[in-house]
């Protein structure tokens, strides 16, 4: 029997699927890794230890799955978080960590570039919204901050070009994952000049942009014998996480939404034309040649939840953190919708769209001497979900989309899928796979393969499991406590900009 596999290279952890060639889950396996915050703004990985991980967790699912049960493996297709950056030299060696997309550190080269009068240009011509999340400030940053490194270094790549540089010997970056850099022109499909000028870069500093498609690199053979997969096995390079959960949603044409939930977050649409936004809010990525994956992240999803987990969880019974996390959900269904006048922004990362302040910082407000630590996990929710609702509701000004399809790990649980569902005011669906992203890398693979003609066909072939309806009740609650969170996540940029310079001890 045949099957292929995909490995998605995400914030917190490597899952690897395998799906058989109707695109049903055979098994999956995962291993996780850290994120280092040397400094407040500083968010870095080891490309390393991201490779061994992948690596062992590759080998032990199929020695213990695949293998045991003959299944013949076609092809291995790729996905993995945007904007990463990891500087090596010229043996491919790691010159330190991969700085990823929650670091925040290039404020002041993001806030440059703002001014400058290209910077419209770079914007509606890569599609990336100038903020420090994109590789083009972070290459910038290294150059003005870390000259030696910048000098030392060969290529500037992502986390995912490193995973894929190990196993095939090869510097290729796809289409998707170029496209969200700032450095690519989503229109040519090549390096945009002006971005590489402010980068101080030249075009062959960077990979090779290539299909989402292509599958002309191999597995070198070392690999293919310890991993025992036949000579020259085959890899689709795939895309990005964002674009490939659009499509693992089965949304490819316009009408619907998508809402991601996991360690970040984020609302998307798809359709053949990029969203044009004067006020730069949104992304516009490339799922493929002519599929444009367009809308707004956010840093605080899952990880703020965590955090607040970690924090502030109940651990004394040496319960596991999911099971940590399970109670204080438990907890916040005791709580009515709007927390009793409780509001959290959730902006411990600084945030994304739909602000795009590097600088915002998270903050209770309305605390009273009644609320007790339910109301805060109440409101700790509410706050994520908020600012995702944020994202959507200027999103649909452009986009009209009557149907939203909700995945992510945390997306799909039903007390947030609900309280989302009463935010919007809209039905929500759930989808048959939660673990969208690796249902759209299948089915980009699958369609390089060509069990389907093309994405559309692919695309038809997701289900939804459930559908929840919003209550009128809870909807206008939200809107009223929406007001003022909006208000308040605008009205204190000076106040985050200050506070920022305290923390950073100037």
């Amino acid at each position: 029997m045949d099957c292929l596999l995909t490995i998605d290279i995400n914030t917190s952890t490597v899952k690897i699927h395998a799906f058989d060639m109707n695109g049903r889950v055979i098994c999956c396996k995962k291993g996780s890794y850290p994120t280092f915050h040397p400094q407040p703004d500083y968010s870095e990985q080891d490309p390393e230890q991201i490779f061994i991980t992948t690596l062992y967790i590759l080998k032990n699912m199929l020695n213990e799955y695949i293998h045991p049960k003959k299944y013949k493996v076609k092809t291995i297709c790729f996905s993995a978080s945007m904007h990463s950056v990891l500087p090596v030299d010229k043996n491919g060696n790691p010159l330190g960590n991969a700085i990823i997309w929650a670091d925040n550190r290039g404020v002041k080269e993001a806030t440059l570039l703002k001014k400058l009068p290209q910077n419209e240009s770079i914007y509606h011509t890569t599609g990336t919204p100038i903020h420090p999340m994109s590789p083009l400030i972070k290459i910038s940053w290294i150059k003005n901050h870390d000259q030696e490194r910048f000098n030392q270094t060969y290529k500037f790549i992502s986390l995912k070009e490193y995973v894929i540089k190990q196993f095939t010997g090869e510097y290729v970056i796809d289409h998707s994952i170029a496209s969200s850099t700032g450095l690519f022109d989503i229109h040519t499909f090549k390096w945009h000049q002006d971005s590489l000028d402010f980068a101080g870069i030249t075009a062959d500093r960077l990979s090779e942009p290539v299909s989402v498609f292509n599958s002309e690199v191999f597995l070198k053979k070392e690999y293919c014998i310890t991993l025992g997969l036949p000579t020259k096995t085959h890899i689709i390079i795939g895309a990005s996480d964002g674009c490939l959960a659009t499509l693992g949603a089965g949304i490819i044409g316009q009408g619907k939404a998508t809402i991601t939930i996991g360690s970040s977050g984020a609302v998307r649409v798809a359709g053949k034309e990029v969203l044009r936004d004067e006020k730069q809010r949104f992304f516009n990525y490339l799922l493929a040649e002519g599929h444009y994956v367009s809308g707004g992240p956010t840093n605080n999803g899952g990880v703020v939840f965590e955090w607040f987990a970690r924090q502030f969880g109940n651990f004394s019974e040496d319960l596991d953190f999911e099971d940590v996390l399970n109670d204080l959900f438990k907890e916040a269904t005791q709580v009515k919708a709007g927390a009793e006048g409780l509001l959290f922004l959730p902006y411990l990362l600084g945030e994304r769209a739909p602000l795009w302040n590097a600088n915002a910082r998270g903050m209770y407000f309305g605390l009273n001497i009644s609320h007790q630590q339910k109301h805060f996990v109440r409101a700790t929710l509410e706050g994520i979900l908020f600012e995702i609702y944020s994202i959507g509701k200027i999103l649909e000004t452009h986009r009209n989309f009557d149907s939203i399809y909700i995945n992510g790990a945390y997306a799909s649980l039903p007390l947030w899928t609900q309280i989302l569902t009463d935010m919007f005011g809209k039905t929500i669906h759930v989808n048959d796979n939660h673990d969208s992203v690796a249902m759209g890398t299948a089915l980009l693979a699958l369609t390089q393969l060509g069990v389907y003609q093309n994405l559309e066909e692919a695309a038809a072939t997701v289900k939804s499991v459930e559908t929840y309806h919003p209550k009128v009740q809870n909807h206008e609650i939200y809107m009223k406590y929406f007001k003022i969170f909006k208000r308040l996540s605008y009205k204190l940029s000076d106040e985050f900009e200050e506070i920022v310079l305290l923390q950073q001890g100037e």
